[in-house]
């Protein structure tokens, strides 16, 4: 039995203009199966629509405009397995994302070594699965070969938005030849991976960079120092504040952040072998925790680099890219109520395959229906101005005690006053 139900064969729409003038749209159809117990609403799910390249054919309208970049759905593949080939990234783009990353590169691939298992699902009490460890590296693939696909891409998909995920060491010139290689291929965008946290930070990449605010900062100089294209930096959950060096970030030019990447884990120990998992020869490491259990700790991380955002930086055009736990469109409202322009998708393709785009689409669309907002930026951080700092909350409380009390008027028959018998009575009147 498939595990959903929107495998969605692509057809290709003829241009009214030449081929070689206009690119042919993809057409994801949307197959329905509600008999057989995979309907969408089983999986928990959002009913799915229909897209073509991406964009929605009727209600609300979900593009974006992201740090010039034009994408038809605010949804991007994130870095990860699902952007790992070819293939995979060209199955994104049919099915309707409006943007992809590819699994994060390196000039080195021999460095990288991966092991096997290396994920561990953790579910609830009702069997779904609710949290996800991982201590996969980034790509094993050699850079050449990644290049060469990622150029293919480029020239079959010239309209959608193809976002490089890179990693280096701390070295300068590695970190300038990276994204001189990249732009050679015209990507669209950089996100910058600081925040992988296993196998990396062992050579001082990844987290350990992103932990690192004066390292940070320098290697955010150098890069931006050399990509002509946006660059977004990917910060780790990691810390105890991420708006720290989400402005180190942002400060040393990136003109946008992503957030967040997963949280430092251990899924847990075999209580018959004694063994933590996932056991690779009877033994683990820490890895990654994503998926729904982190949507809480990542919304609430992404509103720290919100408020920075909208304090620090009004009217400079910096962005951020929500992550984290997101399953269905009003997973999604949550992260861009919350200030995000864009959200990224990577352990849910994991789980429900490519074709879920659809279904995320079709949420969102239904949210803003609900609420009759036309477009994204309709509602784009309007929930931020209501998340504040403990001591206000106490104060607002105290304030609307006192005018409800002032309100009500006489508490019990022995505040009643002959000399003030009217005003006593006025005082609990509503229409007085």
């Amino acid at each position: 039995m498939q595990t959903n139900v929107l495998r969605a064969p692509t057809g290709r729409v003829q241009a009214r203009a030449p081929s070689h003038a206009r690119p042919q749209r993809r057409v994801a159809v949307v197959s329905r199966a509600t008999g057989n117990g995979t309907a969408a609403s089983a999986l928990g799910l959002d009913e799915p629509i229909e897209l073509v390249d991406g964009r929605v054919t009727s209600g609300p309208d979900l593009s974006v405009e992201v740090n010039g970049m034009k994408l038809p759905n605010p949804f991007i593949i994130g870095s990860g397995p699902p952007g790992t080939n070819y293939q995979v990234m060209k199955k994104a783009f049919d099915e309707g994302w409006g943007g992809v990353i590819c699994k994060t590169l390196s000039l080195d691939s021999s460095k990288v070594v991966n092991v096997s298992p290396r994920y561990a699902k953790i579910r609830d009490y009702s069997n779904r699965v609710f949290g996800w460890q991982n201590f996969e590296l980034i790509s094993d693939r050699p850079f050449d070969v990644m290049l060469a696909e990622m150029k293919r891409l480029r020239e079959e998909y010239p309209n959608r938005i193809l976002i490089a995920s890179i990693m280096e060491e701390y070295n300068k010139n590695a970190w300038e030849e990276i994204i001189g290689r990249c732009e050679e291929i015209k990507v669209d965008a950089f996100e910058i991976n600081f925040s992988c946290p296993h196998g990396l930070p062992e050579r001082r990449m990844g987290m350990a960079m992103g932990q690192d605010p004066e390292v940070l900062g320098e290697v955010c100089g150098w890069i931006n120092g050399a990509a002509t294209v946006p660059v977004w930096a990917k910060m780790t959950p990691n810390v105890t504040d991420i708006s720290y060096p989400a402005d180190v970030a942002l400060k040393a030019g990136c003109e946008g952040v992503a957030a967040i990447n997963t949280i430092q884990c251990i899924s847990g120990v075999n209580l018959d072998t004694l063994r933590p998992e996932p056991s690779v020869e009877g033994y683990s490491t820490p890895g990654g925790y994503s998926w729904k259990a982190v949507k809480p700790i990542a919304l609430a991380k992404c509103t720290s680099i919100a408020k920075l955002i909208a304090r620090d930086y009004a009217g400079q055009g910096k962005s951020l890219s929500g992550i984290g736990g997101v399953e269905t469109g009003g997973d999604a409202a949550e992260f861009i109520l919350l200030g995000s322009d864009t959200v990224q998708v990577c352990t849910g393709v994991m789980i429900h395959g490519y074709p879920v785009v659809k279904n995320l689409c079709g949420g969102l669309q239904k949210f803003m229906a609900k609420h009759n907002f036309k477009s994204i930026a309709e509602f784009k951080g309007k929930s931020l101005p209501y998340v504040t700092v403990h001591s206000e909350l106490v104060k607002r409380q105290r304030d609307a005690i006192s005018a409800k009390k002032a309100r009500q008027g006489l508490a019990n028959d022995a505040e009643w006053s002959g000399e003030d018998f009217v005003k006593n009575a006025d005082s609990m009147a509503v229409n007085r």
